[in-house]
Protein backbone atom coordinates (compact mmCIF):
# COMPACT_ATOMS: atom_id res chain seq x y z
CA UNK A 1 0.00 0.00 0.00
CA UNK A 2 1.43 3.54 -0.69
CA UNK A 3 0.59 5.27 2.22
CA UNK A 4 1.77 2.21 4.49
CA UNK A 5 4.76 3.95 6.13
CA UNK A 6 8.25 1.84 6.74
CA UNK A 7 8.19 3.11 10.28
CA UNK A 8 5.50 3.88 12.35
CA UNK A 9 6.44 5.87 15.77
CA UNK A 10 5.11 7.46 18.59
CA UNK A 11 7.05 10.56 18.10
CA UNK A 12 10.59 11.44 15.92
CA UNK A 13 11.95 10.53 19.71
CA UNK A 14 11.54 6.97 19.22
CA UNK A 15 13.78 7.20 15.51
CA UNK A 16 16.51 4.03 15.84
CA UNK A 17 19.55 5.34 14.19
CA UNK A 18 20.06 1.37 13.94
CA UNK A 19 17.28 1.11 11.71
CA UNK A 20 17.99 3.60 9.57
CA UNK A 21 21.77 2.82 9.02
CA UNK A 22 20.07 -0.96 8.13
CA UNK A 23 18.22 0.56 5.73
CA UNK A 24 21.26 2.41 4.19
CA UNK A 25 20.34 6.19 5.26
CA UNK A 26 22.66 8.69 4.78
CA UNK A 27 19.94 11.60 5.16
CA UNK A 28 17.15 12.51 7.15
CA UNK A 29 14.35 14.88 5.87
CA UNK A 30 11.78 16.24 8.75
CA UNK A 31 8.68 18.10 8.05
CA UNK A 32 8.41 21.25 10.41
CA UNK A 33 4.71 21.66 11.65
CA UNK A 34 3.97 19.22 14.25
CA UNK A 35 6.43 16.88 13.47
CA UNK A 36 9.77 18.37 15.02
CA UNK A 37 8.01 22.26 16.15
CA UNK A 38 4.76 22.98 17.93
CA UNK A 39 3.17 23.83 14.82
CA UNK A 40 2.73 27.68 14.07
CA UNK A 41 4.71 28.25 17.18
CA UNK A 42 8.12 28.90 15.28
CA UNK A 43 10.53 27.66 17.56
CA UNK A 44 11.88 24.33 17.80
CA UNK A 45 11.53 23.09 21.71
CA UNK A 46 15.17 22.23 23.25
CA UNK A 47 15.02 18.87 23.32
CA UNK A 48 14.58 18.93 19.87
CA UNK A 49 17.47 20.82 19.43
CA UNK A 50 18.81 18.26 21.29
CA UNK A 51 17.91 15.36 19.62
CA UNK A 52 18.59 16.48 16.16
CA UNK A 53 22.03 17.64 16.97
CA UNK A 54 22.86 14.12 17.83
CA UNK A 55 21.23 12.84 14.73
CA UNK A 56 23.30 15.34 12.19
CA UNK A 57 26.10 13.12 13.89
CA UNK A 58 25.22 10.42 11.94
CA UNK A 59 22.89 11.62 9.24
CA UNK A 60 22.94 14.59 6.58
CA UNK A 61 19.22 16.61 8.04
CA UNK A 62 17.21 18.43 6.30
CA UNK A 63 13.88 20.35 7.13
CA UNK A 64 11.12 20.44 3.86
CA UNK A 65 8.14 22.40 4.62
CA UNK A 66 4.92 23.16 2.59
CA UNK A 67 4.56 26.31 4.72
CA UNK A 68 5.11 29.22 2.59
CA UNK A 69 5.64 32.49 5.09
CA UNK A 70 8.85 33.25 4.40
CA UNK A 71 9.27 34.57 7.84
CA UNK A 72 8.10 32.03 9.27
CA UNK A 73 10.92 29.57 7.30
CA UNK A 74 13.62 31.93 7.99
CA UNK A 75 13.07 31.75 11.64
CA UNK A 76 13.13 27.98 11.80
CA UNK A 77 16.12 28.52 9.36
CA UNK A 78 17.68 30.83 11.69
CA UNK A 79 17.86 28.12 14.85
CA UNK A 80 19.50 25.57 13.32
CA UNK A 81 22.93 24.57 10.97
CA UNK A 82 20.98 22.80 8.47
CA UNK A 83 18.56 23.56 5.64
CA UNK A 84 14.97 24.41 6.10
CA UNK A 85 13.18 24.48 2.84
CA UNK A 86 9.40 26.09 2.90
CA UNK A 87 6.87 26.00 0.15
CA UNK A 88 7.62 22.24 -0.86
CA UNK A 89 3.99 21.26 -2.00
CA UNK A 90 3.99 18.26 -0.94
CA UNK A 91 3.20 14.94 -2.15
CA UNK A 92 4.83 16.85 -5.44
CA UNK A 93 8.51 15.37 -5.03
CA UNK A 94 10.31 17.93 -6.76
CA UNK A 95 11.49 19.62 -4.04
CA UNK A 96 12.97 16.71 -2.16
CA UNK A 97 14.57 15.62 -4.88
CA UNK A 98 16.12 19.24 -5.16
CA UNK A 99 17.48 18.50 -1.46
CA UNK A 100 19.09 14.76 -2.63
CA UNK A 101 20.78 16.41 -5.24
CA UNK A 102 22.08 19.27 -3.66
CA UNK A 103 23.40 17.32 -0.40
CA UNK A 104 24.80 14.60 -3.13
CA UNK A 105 22.46 11.62 -1.68
CA UNK A 106 20.70 9.53 -2.92
CA UNK A 107 16.98 9.74 -2.58
CA UNK A 108 17.00 5.95 -1.70
CA UNK A 109 19.42 6.87 0.75
CA UNK A 110 17.11 9.16 2.50
CA UNK A 111 14.51 8.95 5.31
CA UNK A 112 11.47 11.23 5.50
CA UNK A 113 9.77 12.05 8.93
CA UNK A 114 6.63 13.61 8.76
CA UNK A 115 3.34 13.53 11.05
CA UNK A 116 0.77 12.93 7.52
CA UNK A 117 0.11 10.02 5.44
CA UNK A 118 -1.50 11.74 2.65
CA UNK A 119 1.44 14.17 2.16
CA UNK A 120 4.56 13.43 4.05
CA UNK A 121 4.25 9.67 3.73
CA UNK A 122 3.20 9.66 0.27
CA UNK A 123 5.91 11.94 -0.43
CA UNK A 124 8.31 10.10 0.10
CA UNK A 125 7.10 6.51 -1.02
CA UNK A 126 6.46 8.49 -4.37
CA UNK A 127 10.15 9.48 -4.22
CA UNK A 128 11.87 6.24 -3.25
CA UNK A 129 12.70 6.97 0.57
CA UNK A 130 12.42 5.41 3.82
CA UNK A 131 9.39 6.36 5.44
CA UNK A 132 8.41 7.27 9.29
CA UNK A 133 5.41 8.43 10.09
CA UNK A 134 5.51 10.03 13.90
CA UNK A 135 2.16 11.20 15.86
CA UNK A 136 1.90 14.99 16.26
CA UNK A 137 5.18 16.58 18.80
CA UNK A 138 2.32 18.58 20.09
CA UNK A 139 -0.50 15.94 20.47
CA UNK A 140 -1.30 16.90 23.72
CA UNK A 141 -2.14 20.88 23.17
CA UNK A 142 -4.37 19.59 19.55
CA UNK A 143 -8.15 20.21 19.72
CA UNK A 144 -10.34 17.47 19.75
CA UNK A 145 -11.40 18.53 15.94
CA UNK A 146 -7.79 18.15 14.70
CA UNK A 147 -7.14 14.82 16.35
CA UNK A 148 -9.85 13.28 14.91
CA UNK A 149 -8.29 14.22 11.33
CA UNK A 150 -5.59 12.97 12.45
CA UNK A 151 -7.65 9.65 13.26
CA UNK A 152 -9.22 9.33 10.16
CA UNK A 153 -6.36 9.88 8.21
CA UNK A 154 -4.65 6.97 10.01
CA UNK A 155 -7.18 4.84 8.59
CA UNK A 156 -5.67 4.85 5.05
CA UNK A 157 -2.51 3.17 6.34
CA UNK A 158 -4.58 0.18 8.15
CA UNK A 159 -4.12 -3.40 6.19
Amino acid sequence: MRLKPDFNLKSIYDISIFNLKAREAEAVFFDLDSTVMRSKSGVFAPETLEFLSMLSKHFKIAIISNNNNKKYIEKARSQVNFPVIGSAKKPDIKVLLKTCKDMNVNPAHCAFVGDRPLTDILCARRAGMISVLVDSISREQEKKTVRFVRWVERLSIKK
